[in-house]
């Protein structure tokens, strides 16, 4: 491919020599035929010294070296759609392997990909175009959209409904029962989890992140949501539209995260705990059972309070070493005064 056709195919202006362009890498890496991106001041440090053959830049970027470069108003957003042009996804063939096994009133609907030893269960439909890989479990009465990928050893417990176009890695289990028991003579009877999990459209979960059914009711991941690895979505939760939430994350029963919020790595939240519109979750942070996290807020720590005021404590943390060291010395001149006092009085 031509610069000026990638130019073309993402709708953007270019300059410079109309380079062929075969592959992609960073803006460090990147070598002969290859497209990078500027992004960032590091990035804008490093662009005079790139290798790569064509730069996806910034409408403002000089190039008084007269570089090929590929204009955009988003650089990082334009180089993802350019690595689909660029570097395919390998084609997978429609078709149902020999050893899958697919249940009784199962319906597949056209250019369905079902890989080796899959086993789809009874009155389930799978959507067009969608690719269940290797070793999938899906239970009976799933609904599986359009245009869906299943990454090998995926389970899909029974009733359970996902979106078009969702991409599921491998490890994920969705509709496993809720954490739910009562306490009834002495003993835990499990308390039985007969809700549903319900993901919408162009949603992804990452490996081994788990997604429970909900006891009554629904457990739901709205449209557009990226969930990382290792993620534990428990009952009842109600996660909504294009949120983000990094790996190994936990949310307790109830949760409701509201659409766009963004919820860092190894994050903690108790149950029935609220995360409203926009609200930006620190890394490693803990929200108490039943807390607001209001809407636009960025709070950290554990217990998570407002940025600021957390920034402002951990300042003071530091400095209690040498405030123990002042208090010690003060300390002791009390001591010496006292003795001194004692001393006159005799």
């Amino acid at each position: 491919m031509k610069a000026s056709e990638l130019a073309e195919w993402l709708q953007a202006a270019w300059e410079g020599n109309d380079v062929d362009v075969t592959g992609v890498a960073s803006v460090e890496s990147a070598g002969a035929g290859e497209v990078a991106f500027v992004a960032g001041r590091k990035a804008s440090a490093f662009a005079a010294r790139s290798q790569a053959a064509c730069l996806l830049v910034p409408n403002d970027f000089d190039n008084s070296t007269g570089r090929t470069l590929i204009r955009v108003a988003d650089p990082r957003g334009a180089f993802a759609r350019a690595v689909t042009r660029l570097v395919p996804p390998r084609p997978v063939p429609a078709g149902v392997h020999p050893s899958a096994v697919i249940g009784m009133g199962s319906e597949l609907g056209e250019n369905v990909s079902i890989g080796p030893h899959a086993s789809i269960g009874e009155g389930t439909r799978i959507g067009a175009g969608s690719i269940i890989g290797t070793g999938c479990r899906i239970g009976n009465e799933v609904k599986l959209g359009a245009g869906c990928r299943l990454h090998p050893n995926v389970t899909i417990y029974d009733n359970v409904e996902i979106g078009d176009r969702a991409i599921l890695h491998s490890g994920c289990v969705l509709g496993a029962d809720g954490f739910g028991f009562v306490m009834t003579g002495g003993r835990y009877e499990k308390f039985p989890q007969v809700g549903k999990v319900v993901i919408g459209n162009d949603v992804e979960l990452g490996a081994n992140t788990c997604v429970d059914r909900a006891a009554l009711g629904v457990t739901e991941i709205g449209d557009g949501t990226k969930i990382d690895n290792m993620v534990h979505i428990a009952h009842n939760c109600r996660i909504g539209k294009h949120v983000v939430i990094a790996a190994q994350t936990g949310f307790s029963g109830g949760v409701v995260v509201e659409d766009y919020a963004v919820v860092g790595g190894q994050v903690g939240v108790g149950d029935k705990a609220r995360i409203e519109s926009k609200a930006i979750i620190g890394s490693g942070a803990g929200i108490l059972t039943s807390k607001i996290v209001r809407g636009g807020q960025v709070v950290w720590g554990t217990p998570a309070r407002p940025l600021k005021q957390y920034l402002e404590q951990l300042a003071v943390f530091g400095k209690l070493p040498a405030m123990r060291e002042e208090l010690k010395e003060l300390e002791r001149r009390l001591q010496e005064l006292e003795n001194a006092s004692g001393r006159g009085r005799t």
